[in-house]
């Protein structure tokens, strides 16, 4: 779940992270209201994506009049992929000095990871492929979070990286932002976040520091902890949301774990290593995934129907692969939901299916005598799924 900046900042005060004052306007006359009450201000679009300076989306307005119409224009917009729903109109900023600050998930290490940069108000990653040493890194102890000397050495590497002349006093930077990372930091963790980012993070010429832009992303499978969040974005998470691949929005409707690859043979399976193995059986073969479609363990043929809708819904689908290893998941369990499935919905793609554990032989034979091609092994079914779907391509 994407939050839009002014979501974003409003979780930043909630930890007590400076923002600048700001308003938001769904229409042109909003804009110009808003504008009234916070003097020469910056419009931003609302859209949950990186970029929007570049494509137009954030204007300088020094009236009324110019807030209403930057407004005007950046609410008719589409960037990237996401319609403009609203703009944000801040108050501009004395800006002395511009730095990134981010807390992330590291898979890798398996905890959040803190970055600061003195790169800020650009584009992280291009600084992080081209100059990584301009980006210090810390991962502090989960239990712990980061500790006032270990954020103070942070900040230490980040300026030893840093270029051109300071706003503040090292000193004085280094208590500032003790205490601001470790907000970041706790409201990662209290939303369950993947990214808490801050870029940039302003020093105002008169030694504040303040957010001048916010992102945060919840992770998807943390978003049931947080319905107080969804019902308070609203009709938001919905225009979040747009952009997105409209078939896995619609999975996630379904309760279903499915991603969309763009190939021309379906997919499912029963556990995310299986189908990831199914995957790579598919390319072996000279196929092309259309996506990835985990079903868990224990499918009933109600699960397994709509596992089966889900891949048709995507029109470039010419034939089905089903990959299933029977631990929890009974074979004939799932050949019967597949018959089903495949009668309810009138199914004429070629339709592969590999079955093996519990009860395989009854499952089997419901498959074969209801005309849906079983196999024994996975790259037997790879392979003859690709042959079916290519020979009916000719």
């Amino acid at each position: 779940m994407k939050l839009l900046e002014h979501q974003a900042k409003a979780q930043f005060r909630s930890e007590g992270i400076e923002c600048p004052m700001g308003r938001v306007a769904r229409t042109p006359g909003e804009a110009e209201s808003a504008a009234r009450e916070l003097g020469e201000v910056v419009v931003k679009a609302q859209v949950p994506i990186g970029g929007r300076g570049k494509a137009g989306g954030v204007k300088v307005a020094r009236s009324p009049e110019e807030a209403r119409a930057a407004a005007s224009q950046i609410l008719q917009m589409e960037i990237r992929g996401y319609r403009v729903p609203a703009v944000l109109l801040e108050e501009l900023l004395d800006i002395g000095q511009e730095l990134y600050l981010g807390v992330t998930l590291d898979r890798d290490r398996r905890r959040l990871a803190v970055l600061l940069s003195f790169a800020g108000g650009m584009e992280i990653e291009d600084v992080a492929e081209r100059t990584p040493e301009k980006i210090a890194k810390l991962w502090p102890d989960p239990f712990s979070g980061p500790l006032p000397f270990e954020i103070r050495q942070l900040t230490l590497n980040a300026l030893a990286s840093a270029q051109g002349e300071q706003v503040l006093e090292r000193s004085r930077l280094l208590g500032l932002m003790v205490p601001l990372v470790r907000r970041l930091y706790q409201l990662c963790q209290r939303l369950d976040a993947t990214l808490c980012e801050i870029n940039p993070l302003v020093i105002t010429r008169s030694g504040q520091l303040i957010a001048g832009d916010g992102k945060v992303e919840v992770d998807q499978n943390a978003e049931y902890r947080h319905q107080d969040l969804v019902r308070e974005l609203g009709g938001d998470a919905e225009a979040a949301s747009s952009g997105d691949d409209q078939l896995e929005v619609e999975a996630r409707r379904r309760g279903l774990t499915y991603v969309h690859l763009g190939g021309d043979i379906g997919v499912i399976g029963n556990g995310a290593g299986l189908v990831m193995s199914t995957l790579d059986l598919v390319k072996q073969q000279g196929g092309s995934p259309a996506n990835f479609l985990d079903i868990g363990g224990g499918a009933k043929a109600e699960v397994v129907r709509q596992a089966l809708e889900m891949v048709l819904l995507d029109p470039e689908v010419k034939g089905i692969f089903v990959n299933i290893f029977g631990g929890i998941t009974r074979g004939d369990e799932v050949a019967k939901g597949l018959i089903q499935a495949r009668d309810e919905l009138q199914i004429k793609l070629p339709l592969v299916v590999r079955m093996t554990g519990t009860r395989e032989e009854e499952g089997r034979r419901l498959l074969e005598e209801a005309g849906i091609t079983p196999a024994v092994s996975a790259p037997e079914a790879a392979r003859r799924v690709v042959e079916m779907v290519a020979g009916a391509g000719r």
